[in-house]
């Protein structure tokens, strides 16, 4: 069986198809994170190429967390130099956790050993003692709420997302 054909992966394609992140397989030469690659509102597979299927999802997190102006510029000569801030990776990884939870994955899936610089294992320690870095990044983007504001406005808090792309 391909790893496209996981059912993690499908799972995630089809999340990433009803958020509206668009994900187009195609052959990569090197990348960043192998087998990955991010255009104007999509994501790049190679399939053959890719390692650990949940840097999908974190790929899908800086996305996510990008303006949907800035959106159609990444890949392109457009995009800021500066592009993902330092801000924009803690909330795409805050995100990616967000989803790996809406997806009830395992955190180990998209959190495994060999990325986020050796800090895996911290990231999840966090992140399942509710000690949610960013979070308020992400609130300020419209994309969730924080304790407070949630039971304030009588909605579902953090890691429930209000919407899963910012304007």
């Amino acid at each position: 069986m391909s790893l496209k054909e996981t059912t993690d992966v499908k799972l995630v394609l089809r999340f990433l198809d009803e958020i509206g992140i668009t994900v187009i397989e195609k052959e990569l030469g090197d990348t960043f994170l192998p087998g990955l690659d991010l255009g104007s509102n999509c994501i790049y597979i190679d399939y053959d190429k890719l390692l650990y299927p949940g840097d999908i999802l974190h790929e899908a997190g800086h996305l996510a967390v990008t303006t949907s102006a800035e959106r159609k510029l990444v890949g392109t000569d457009k995009i800021s130099p500066e592009w993902p801030t330092q801000g924009e990776e803690i909330a795409a990884i805050l995100w990616s956790f967000a989803a790996a939870n809406h997806l009830e994955l395992p955190l180990e899936f998209v959190f495994h050993p060999n990325g986020y610089k050796n800090d895996s294992e911290w990231l999840i320690s966090n992140f399942s003692s509710q000690n949610y870095l960013g979070l308020p990044l992400l609130e300020w983007m419209g994309l969730c709420l924080g304790n407070e504001r949630a039971e304030k406005e009588g909605k579902a808090a953090f890691p429930a997302m209000q919407k899963w792309l910012r304007d």
